[in-house]
């Protein structure tokens, strides 16, 4: 794959605002690039920033014959299915409030984690 190809996949990019003396800063991370990280002013800085770095990374990379890791989110197939295990103390808590609900524990389960 040429750079451009990897630039078109699906990066997870992580952002964190941090504040120093009063100014608000943005710092980036790209999850699957070890060591790709930028800063902005604003958003819009760091977007244009982290795409610069992540450029430089996959170069670098590629230029060295180096392994580029990939999104995991274009390999992995989601079914929408998850156990979960939790105290019974819990389950028997999220039972009784599907109850007074009125709905199924798992749409509870699903609203719940939805933030909803």
């Amino acid at each position: 794959m040429k750079l451009s190809d990897y630039m078109n996949l699906p990066y997870s990019i992580v952002i964190t605002p941090y504040t120093d003396d009063g100014k608000t800063y943005y710092y980036g991370r790209v999850l699957e690039l070890d060591g790709c990280q930028s800063t902005g002013d604003t958003l819009e800085e760091l977007n244009q920033s982290i795409k610069e770095a992540m450029e430089l990374h996959i170069e670098t990379l590629l230029e060295n014959g180096w392994e580029v890791p990939v999104p995991s989110e274009s390999q992995k197939e989601f079914s929408g299915r998850l156990l979960v295990r939790m105290p019974p103390s819990l389950h028997k808590r999220l039972y009784q409030e599907s109850q007074r609900e009125g709905v199924s524990l798992n749409l509870l389960a699903v609203t719940k984690l939805a933030g909803a």
